[in-house]
């Protein structure tokens, strides 16, 4: 089974550390946005426990391990808390969230992957599932930010092909018997590398075939 590849506290490790950098893009949005403290931790909350909370609820794992770990809720107030005191010059944070945001969704289209087909769902549904779990929080991000999501804009990079590639990596893996510690590891990283190149050349999917209309997207 996906859940005996790590023991508990490596697992632990694993999502805490998932926890942590997608609060850092969270927390970094806010300080963009120019919000205060609390709209930081706010943010920071939503955006590393959103997705999981609402993989559990599907797959009934209730109620939500964000809310039964006391470490899960923590983690994103300290990463608020060096965002407060450390965050990077203003001309760096948006090249800053992208990168912690694309470790998140790397960590997290993985593990969400893994617990749904844990709890019996098909691969199909898993990597669903896994996607939901990278992306969900950032679309809360977004429209707490009162931006439309990234997963919706088709002037932005790619953003749940990614995690839709790395969970679709786990489900090939299950169905041949070859998910180990290292290949879950290796396609956590492609999906890592997959959203960081989307934002060096400017991937992005393709609009209407015949597309007419002259309407652009609010930046």
């Amino acid at each position: 089974m996906p859940s005996e590849l790590f023991t508990p506290s490596v697992q632990h490790a694993l999502e805490v550390a998932g926890i942590f950098v997608f609060a850092i893009s969270g927390a970094l949005l806010a300080v963009r946005k120019n919000f205060d403290v609390f709209g930081m931790a706010v943010l920071a909350e939503v955006t590393a426990l959103g997705g999981g909370v609402f993989r559990d609820l599907v797959i009934g794992a209730v109620p939500p391990i964000a809310f039964t770990d006391l470490g899960y809720f923590l983690t994103p107030l300290v990463a608020t808390a060096i965002v407060f005191f450390l965050h990077p010059e203003v001309e760096r944070i948006t090249a800053s969230v992208g990168v912690f945001d694309a470790a998140g969704l790397g960590l997290f289209c993985v593990e969400g992957t893994m617990k749904a087909h844990d709890y019996g769902l098909g691969l199909t549904s898993s990597v669903t599932l896994g996607m939901a779990t990278a992306v969900g929080g950032g679309v809360l991000r977004d429209l707490l930010a009162h931006e439309v999501p990234s997963l919706l804009r088709w002037d932005r990079d790619l953003y749940a092909v990614p995690a839709i590639v790395g969970s679709s990596i786990v489900a090939l893996l299950l169905h041949f018997d070859a998910l180990t510690a290292a290949t879950s590891a290796l396609a956590a990283a492609v999906a890592f590398a997959v959203r960081l190149a989307a934002m060096r050349f400017g991937w992005r999917a393709p609009r209407a075939w015949n597309r007419r209309s002259t309407a652009t997207e609010e930046t």
